[in-house]
């Protein structure tokens, strides 16, 4: 019954229309495709076509630098696949930060209309400081990494950034480190760092952040 509460605030400049970008999930640490697909199912109901829900999967253990590049090449693919020119990212956790840096390094901005991070870790968590793979290590707060992705601007080019954190966080601690200078940066209702993904209202506010 709450899930169907947005659905009926939906204006027609929140559907899918002839200008929707094909949107592109990015999972994190210990993720997988599946983990959308609750957004997703509620995407393809409000009119996404399957082409343009693209639920990728990558080595979360590897570099997030890694996993940029091989971002950019699915971005391009995808761009082809569909025949659009600009794509937009839904990023979950560490997500968010090979994205941020295809934008940022790897000429990313030009082909991204909106950037969203539930969750992301983007200026580190406590909770990296207990795992080891590459990928994690570069998550902890004061990292190398993290220090490089966010010198200068953090939201650089004409992307639109987003940002939503939950105070009920527990793996995002401090749930501040997921705000982003120069986003639009929302704290959402009591939720789990995986329930921002199958929240209906966090679903309703990004579709409409995205589409818009």
């Amino acid at each position: 019954m709450q899930a169907s509460l947005p659905a009926q605030a939906t204006s027609s400049s929140s559907t899918f229309n002839s200008t929707t970008n094909p949107v592109l999930f990015v999972h994190g640490y210990t993720g997988a495709a599946g983990n959308w697909k609750t957004m997703a199912d509620r995407f393809t109901t409000d009119g996404w076509p399957p082409s343009h829900l693209d639920q990728w999967s990558y080595d979360w253990r590897q570099s997030n630098a890694t996993t940029a590049q091989q971002l950019s090449t699915e971005v391009d693919r995808l761009l082809a696949a569909t025949g659009a020119t600009k794509v937009d990212i839904v990023s979950h956790s560490m997500g968010g930060l090979s994205s941020r840096y295809y934008l940022k390094n790897l000429g990313g901005s030009s082909k991204v209309d909106a950037w969203v991070s539930l969750g992301g870790p983007n200026h580190g968590t406590d909770s990296a400081n207990t795992c080891f793979d590459t990928s994690c290590t570069e998550m902890r707060i004061g990292s190398g990494f993290l220090a490089a992705l966010n010198s200068g601007d953090e939201t650089p080019g004409s992307p639109r950034y987003a940002t939503w954190r939950s105070p009920c966080d527990t793996v995002i601690d401090p749930d501040t480190s997921v705000s982003l200078s120069g986003a639009a940066n929302t704290r959402t209702a009591c939720l789990s760092h995986t329930g921002l993904l199958a929240d209906a209202t966090v679903y309703a506010q990004t579709r409409d952040m995205i589409n818009h």
